[in-house]
């Protein structure tokens, strides 16, 4: 498996951003191939992170180029700055 986290600071309305990754962005994370889990986490203080998981480095590196048009399309003013990113092999779960 291959997980990719994206790490978004300063987002405005978090509640508002959980709503439109909910019902916009989670919908086209699912068509991905290859998908294992989706997560979208408010760790509080206008920092969001999320995490997706695919059973290979191809779906996961397609979650990124659809999340980054997401964003530009439906959440630039509740994400105003681009994310973190951190990507690699999954080598323990449960």
């Amino acid at each position: 498996m291959y997980a990719a986290v994206r790490t978004y600071e300063g987002v405005t309305d978090p509640a508002e951003a959980g709503r439109l990754v909910n019902e916009g962005f989670v919908p086209l994370v699912r068509q991905i191939p290859g998908f294992v889990a989706y997560y979208w986490i408010d760790a509080g203080n206008g920092v969001m992170v999320s995490t997706s998981v695919f059973q290979d480095q191809a779906g996961a590196e397609e979650s990124v180029s659809r999340a980054a048009d997401f964003v530009r399309q439906n959440l630039a003013s509740l994400l105003p700055n681009p994310p973190q990113i951190t990507a690699g092999n999954v080598v323990a779960s449960a």
